[in-house]
């Protein structure tokens, strides 16, 4: 789908639309297959490749040290560009190499007890519900999977109801899930748990670098996201918000260096800012790559991203409920450039493999991963199809084309 005309914002401005063509220009891996997992792991820019090999290059020569100090001005440039991306200050930034390791620091760091509640929506990734599910069973606390309401999305009214006010209340929201298109009401469950006191954690693994983000206006106390999806950045990177006021509330259950300066023989002082959860150890070179994935995206727009990218999605919805035997099984909540659907008759992971051979790059996402979400709704599985601003219309053509082969009964 071509970004021919400009969009409106939210303010009412202008946005530029999104270059396709310069975007595939500087993408090496369009050239080699019809690539729509970017909600798995997006195809980087050449650029960002680029810096992440000529650091290598610099450590080879100079040493690990020695290179990451003389980095180190840039790296602080990387905490700019999220706290930009995001609408928070640098100090509330810390950089991370996933998001699971960004949301499990933050959870242990509420030291949850048996007075606890945890209400977690039903997008809820894999790797955090697991989480959740060990450490609730270990304190006590107590474990809540909030209802959907008709349009998929988390069901205000029972969570309003659900909420018992105060911080002893954690609510755990993936604002766009691994396992459809939906995307929540952030700002709303933002508004809700502010009203009560709630504490609230947002997974924005697969929204971030796809959707305007803003942590003032969602009012979450805490934000995740990964480098290597939407952002496309190297893989092994990421950052988390922590707002101001709610970090100090927050204890590292194991301090690290890098957070934390050993004061005594028994005292340490943490970080006054986010950078307490950090750890020494990282990939400086993939963090530098972090960076300039960043500056690409705000370059570009996120606004101007978000507009095509919502508007693939729904083009490839719409064309893919009209082929039969295929269904679309993204609920009605479902804004987003991530698409899953189902073929009758075959297996999602067979239908992935399918489209492989045909050229076509997409994941087959199973109820393992999602079991709040697609173990709830019985949906043992779906392709999920995502695109991003490489995609051109020759992309979403060859996937319907694709589809249509494979439901009609074509091989392989």
């Amino acid at each position: 789908m071509n970004a021919d005309h400009a969009d409106v914002d939210r303010l009412g401005t202008l946005v530029r639309p999104v270059d396709v063509a310069r975007e595939r220009a500087q993408t090496v891996g369009v050239r080699h297959a019809h690539h729509l997992n970017s909600a798995g792991s997006a195809l980087p820019t050449v650029a960002v490749v680029d810096e992440v090999v000529a650091h290598l290059r610099r450590e080879e020569t100079e040493g690990g040290y020695e290179a990451a100090a003389a980095v180190a001005g840039r790296i602080e440039e990387v905490y700019a560009s999220a706290a930009r991306l995001v609408g928070a200050r640098a100090e509330e930034i810390a950089l991370s190499d996933s998001a699971s390791t960004g949301l499990r620091v933050v959870v242990d760091a509420l030291r949850l007890d048996a007075t606890s509640r945890v209400l977690v929506a039903r997008s809820t990734y894999v790797s955090h519900a697991l989480h959740l599910l060990s450490l609730t069973r270990e304190t006590g606390a107590e474990l809540v999977v909030l209802p959907s309401g008709p349009d998929g999305a988390v069901d205000l009214d029972r969570l309003e109801r659900a909420l018992t006010g105060g911080p002893r209340d954690v609510v755990c929201v993936a604002q766009v899930p691994t396992s459809s298109g939906l995307v929540e009401p952030a700002r709303d469950i933002g508004a809700l748990t502010r009203r009560s006191g709630a504490v609230y954690l947002l997974d924005a693994t697969q929204s971030v670098g796809q959707l305007r983000i803003d942590v003032d206006e969602i009012g979450c106390d805490a934000l995740v996201t990964t480098g290597r999806k939407f952002l496309r950045a190297p893989r092994g990177t990421g950052f988390a918000y922590l707002r101001g006021g709610f970090l100090d509330r927050l204890t590292p259950v194991a301090p690290d260096v890098r957070g934390a300066v050993w004061t005594g023989t028994h005292q340490w002082s943490l970080s006054p800012t986010a950078r307490r959860f950090e750890t020494w150890e990282s990939s400086v070179a993939g963090r530098l790559g972090l960076g300039v994935a960043l500056t690409q995206l705000l370059d570009r727009g996120v606004e101007a991203t978000e507009a095509y990218l919502t508007a693939c999605g729904a083009r490839l919805r719409r064309g893919l409920a009209a082929i039969d035997r295929v269904t679309v099984q993204d609920p009605p909540a479902s804004r987003s450039g991530i698409v899953t659907f189902t073929v009758d008759g075959l297996g999602s992971d067979a239908v992935s493999r399918r489209l492989a051979v045909r050229g076509v790059r997409t994941v087959s996402v199973p109820a393992s991963h999602g079991q709040w979400d697609l173990g709830l709704r019985g949906v043992p599985a779906v392709v999920r199809a995502s695109v991003h601003v490489y995609n051109n219309d020759a992309d979403l053509d060859a996937l319907l084309g694709a589809v249509a082969e494979i439901a009609r009964g074509a091989n392989p």
